[in-house]
């Protein structure tokens, strides 16, 4: 779970922050209704689509187009506060906290970096090795 600071965020959701939950898409359905997709600018550049709620405009999650390995259309970012119990999954990390609101107070002994960080320093042993499945199938496809 994410919590990112970063100014697109901010403007994007119009919130101090966003929580999402990395999730792979395959794991992910839509249990009913429809989403509509649209695509808009990232931190680094490069653009996500964000799905939404047609009826509502609520984000529900988003994909981030190009990310390292191809995984883009394999790992779907959820939007934590539309989950049913959002309290159940808090962050384990804040990143982009460089541009952190002044106001937003980070709990004691949060985890936090000023922008992004290595996916292997921070990531566990068993959320590294899903990711190593998901970039060979992403190789395997694109070969």
């Amino acid at each position: 779970m994410h919590c990112c600071h970063c100014t697109k965020c901010q403007c994007q959701t119009g919130s101090a922050f966003v929580i999402n939950a990395l999730i792979e898409a395959d794991r992910v359905a839509l249990l009913e209704g429809e989403i509509a997709d649209v695509t808009v600018p990232s931190p680094s550049g490069k653009s996500q689509r964000i799905s939404r709620c047609p009826r509502c405009q609520v984000a529900v999650w988003s994909r981030y187009l190009v990310m390292s390995g191809g995984v883009g259309e394999a790992i779907v970012f959820v939007r934590v506060g539309t989950l049913d119990e959002p309290s159940r999954l808090p962050p384990d990390i804040h990143i982009h906290t460089a541009s952190k609101l002044p106001w937003v107070v980070l709990p004691p002994g949060a985890r936090a970096v000023d922008e992004y960080y290595v996916t292997r320093d921070v990531w566990s042993p068993e959320s590294r090795s899903r990711l190593k499945t998901l970039l060979q199938a992403a190789v395997g496809e694109a070969g």
